[in-house]
């Protein structure tokens, strides 16, 4: 279940990201983010997460709260938390990676690897 909303959530990232403006500015910034995953039309759950995060260059850390929401359970509130890197291999093309990480009360510790390319047109 929360390997499955782990994927859900990344696919959403990695939208985000690639639909976003490409300047970026350093500092501090918030990032409240919802994430709702299905299999096939059945609803598994949320996970809503409150991260407070810096950014530098090509370089990102967040965390802060995270809410578990299973579709037939109970809500756990945890912590959650990633960090982003990228770099330019050539003038339209980005590399990436994003390790992430999430603990809720009563579970294991879930892990989350993300690597990919951007290419720009």
């Amino acid at each position: 279940m929360l390997k499955t909303l782990l994927v859900s959530g990344a696919v959403v990232s990695a939208a985000a990201a690639l639909a976003s403006p490409a300047a970026k500015a350093d500092g501090f910034y918030l990032n409240p983010e919802w994430n709702g995953g299905w299999s096939g039309s059945d609803f598994g759950g949320a996970v809503f997460d409150a991260h407070v995060g810096w950014e530098k260059g090509n370089f990102s850390i967040q965390g802060g709260p995270s809410w578990l929401q299973p579709d037939a359970g109970d809500t756990s509130v945890g912590f959650s938390g990633k960090a982003n890197v990228s770099a330019p291999v050539a003038e339209q093309l980005d590399v990436y990676g994003e390790v992430s990480y999430a603990k809720y009360k009563d579970s294991d510790a879930g892990y989350g690897l993300k690597a990919g390319m951007k290419y720009k047109f």
